[in-house]
């Protein structure tokens, strides 16, 4: 019996939804529905320090705006945190996790120098403890991490980019699972989320990559079935850098306030993603019959000045 594909949105409210998240947004959406799919969102605020007001709503508006829909209730990341605090306490008892209390500045210090672009990688340097230390650490008021425990690798067949072999003892080591302010950390709360809410494709930018075998390691070991995963390349502006402010703005707010079909920004998107042979307005429903995941470009995808000027001048 096939499995029914249940994607997702997952926005995070820590700063305006531009132009690239819209495109990765639309990618992911067309390929749960192209496969008479679910679509489910999740809004990813437990980064507290980092999370903008009413960013989170903005989110919601701006994906209504491109035509994006989704099935139920949205997920909220700060109403679930006795579900991550459950998972954390698997990872204790299996002594897969240790008290961590360095910096990262401690990290960078101690670690060799990376390469250009590379990931520092932990040193271990608190690996020696066990989850019994951690007791006398909180009665002397110390901060600490839980660091999880590479002991392998986990090769994985990526949708887009094709087979990922990635070193986690050479590419970052040990990571975090739950952060020293008392929050759950990225790679375990998405986990613990996309198992929760169903999800069977998980699409997303290509800059995730490297979190991918960290996430396939704690679905192992916390007994649940993993996704598939498509990586898709990213928008940059034309000095090959992520899309911000020195590139115009590109934000979906800002963009619908100059006036700008959601149309003819789908359009545009999609004739970056090689479904359209020009850019032409086009709704993301219009869309499902063209939409092809190996038709995207495998490099990212330049938004120039000229293609932003003319978007806005429509």
């Amino acid at each position: 019996m096939s499995t029914v594909v249940s994607g997702r949105l997952a926005p995070s409210p820590t700063g305006a939804q531009h132009v690239g998240n819209a495109r990765t947004y639309l990618v992911a959406w067309l390929s749960a529905r192209a496969q008479g799919g679910a679509v489910k969102l999740r809004i990813e605020d437990i980064d507290s320090p980092r999370v903008k007001p009413g960013a989170a709503e903005q989110a919601l508006t701006d994906l209504r705006w491109l035509g994006l829909d989704w099935d139920g209730e949205p997920v909220v990341q700060t109403t679930r945190l006795s579900h991550y605090e459950a998972a954390l306490e698997v990872l204790k008892r299996a002594e897969l996790v240790y008290p961590c209390t360095c910096t990262r500045s401690d990290i960078s210090s101690a670690a060799s120098a990376p390469h250009a672009g590379e990931e520092v990688t932990y040193p271990g340097t608190c690996s020696h403890r066990c989850v019994a230390d951690a007791f006398a650490m909180q009665r002397e008021g110390k901060l600490f991490a839980w660091r999880f425990r590479v002991t392998e690798s986990v090769p994985f067949t990526d949708q887009f980019a094709g087979e990922q072999d990635i070193d986690l003892n050479r590419a970052g080591g040990d990571f975090v699972v739950w952060k020293n302010q008392g929050g759950p950390a990225y790679q375990l709360a998405v986990v613990v989320d996309d198992a929760a809410m169903g999800i069977t494709e998980v699409v997303r930018g290509d800059d995730l990559i490297p979190s991918t075998p960290r996430q396939l390691l704690l679905y192992r070991v916390l007994g649940l079935s993993a996704p598939s995963f498509a990586h898709v390349p990213l928008v940059v502006g034309e000095d090959g850098r992520r899309l911000a402010k020195r590139h115009g703005d590109t934000r979906l707010s800002a963009l619908r306030d100059a006036g700008v079909k959601p149309a003819a920004l789908v359009g545009l998107l999609a004739w970056s993603c090689g479904w359209l042979d020009r850019p032409e307005a086009i709704t993301p429903r219009d869309l499902l019959p063209r939409f092809r995941l190996e038709r995207i470009p495998a490099k990212p995808f330049v938004l120039t000045a000229e293609l932003l000027r003319a978007l806005l001048d429509q």
